[in-house]
């Protein structure tokens, strides 16, 4: 009974927290993952009433259902057509971007914390990716054109597999002697990137058809339970698999929420699904960014502060703007516009996923662990309270945010 109770407390903790700190966050006009993250930290660093270890079952099992919900929600509500308009600029984004990022990133970390190159070039590529379950409630509450949020979400999206990958090859070469092969991580890529979206694909047709289906649909009257079984079961099997569970269950939200292309319309239940998948994502954003600011390590980043702060700003005003610049320009179809590029160049918070990689490589005892655990911590620290507090007031700026009484018409 004693873990049924730490786990009922912890569920209250979070849960009342995270409501204060919502409509507070609401008061502010801040995003509420800035507020959930300030609550962790003082309900764990402050008052020592978290203390729930980053590698627990708990952790572990928050972070795999939140962000199989979060990133299938937000493929949920992405519309084909105006992501083909941007294929090239979120292909680029998720390929290119995410090489340009961890290399220079990676020259930063070798110079700041004197690491051999390998080492650094794997804190550039933990924190080359970025993170969906951050990205996509940042725009729940900022809103601006459909293409853009897209974007920027679709990558976060694609971009994990890319980030992962090129980050387990560098771990391999520093715990296994591997040699490392420009041509072993492209197939490694491929392998993983495409088997995700055939899964989720794959998947997600069954799982429409058998609610939406005319004459099979035998599980219409539980459409919601479905929606999140399909979540997921399509992270799951991606993992189970091999490839990316995270693509999986993306790829498996947007073929859900653009069921009718396959003939398989779902318009009767949207108000039910939406009003379930809103209510979820917002209680599991709670337990992800809640106990992710519990878990900060104040004394870590004080030992390494000034280094760190250096990659991580590194990462902002350099690398980001050149991954952007080297991925969108070349798409002349798209043809993004000079607020649009600042705006993609500021919007990329880091969070779940790279503090998820982190936490598995500190547990390998690699030299250079600690570094590269306070490096990520900072640059969880800084693009979310920093980057995604000014979203809106940078999107207001740029003459990009959009009235809600519009958000409707500008759907594509």
């Amino acid at each position: 009974m004693e873990t049924v109770h730490h786990l009922l407390i912890l569920l209250l903790l979070v849960f009342g927290t995270g409501m204060i700190a919502g409509r507070l966050a609401a008061w502010l006009r801040l995003p509420d993952v800035v507020l959930f993250i300030a609550a962790g930290m003082l309900l764990g660093t402050g008052l020592h009433w978290i203390s729930e270890a980053s590698g627990s079952l708990t952790n572990q099992l928050i972070l795999a259902v939140g962000s199989a919900l979060i990133l299938f929600d937000g493929g949920r509500n992405i519309r084909l057509r105006g992501l083909r308009e941007v294929a090239i600029t979120v292909s680029l984004l998720s390929v290119a971007g995410v090489v340009v990022t961890a290399a220079v990133c990676g020259a930063a970390a070798h110079y700041a914390l004197g690491l051999d190159w390998t080492t650094s070039l794997l804190i550039g590529a933990v924190i080359s990716s970025t993170d969906p379950a951050t990205i996509i409630p940042v725009f729940r509450q900022v809103k601006v054109k459909a293409r853009l949020r897209e974007t920027v979400e679709s990558e976060s999206a694609f971009n994990d597999a890319t980030g992962s990958i090129l980050t387990f090859a560098l771990l391999a070469v520093l715990t296994e002697g591997k040699p490392l092969s420009a041509g072993g991580i492209a197939l490694d890529f491929v392998k993983t990137a495409f088997g995700g979206l055939a899964v989720g694909l794959v998947f997600a047709l069954a799982g429409s058809f058998l609610v939406a289906h005319v004459k099979w649909g035998a599980l219409k009257e539980y459409a919601a339970i479905a929606m999140i079984a399909l979540a997921i079961g399509a992270y799951l099997l991606g993992d189970l698999l091999h490839v990316s569970g995270l693509m999986a269950t993306f790829a498996a939200g947007i073929v859900w929420g653009n069921s009718h292309l396959f003939r398989l319309p779902m318009e009767d239940k949207q108000a039910e699904l939406g009003h379930v998948a809103d209510n979820a994502t917002v209680m599991l954003r709670m337990f992800i960014f809640v106990l992710l600011g519990s878990q900060v390590k104040f004394a870590l980043l004080g030992t390494y502060f000034w280094p760190a702060l250096a990659v991580v700003l590194v990462l902002v005003f350099v690398a980001r703007p050149l991954a952007v610049l080297a991925s969108a320009l070349p798409d002349v179809r798209a043809r993004w516009t000079r607020p649009e590029l600042l705006f993609m160049c500021w919007v990329r918070e880091t969070g779940v996923i790279p503090a998820a990689l982190a936490g598995m490589i500190a547990a390998r005892g690699i030299e250079g662990g600690d570094r590269l655990t306070a490096v990520v911590f900072m640059a969880i620290a800084f693009t979310i309270l920093v980057q995604a507090s000014t979203t809106a007031w940078w999107a207001k700026r740029l003459g990009l945010a959009i009235p809600s009484e519009k958000v409707s018409s500008n759907l594509p």
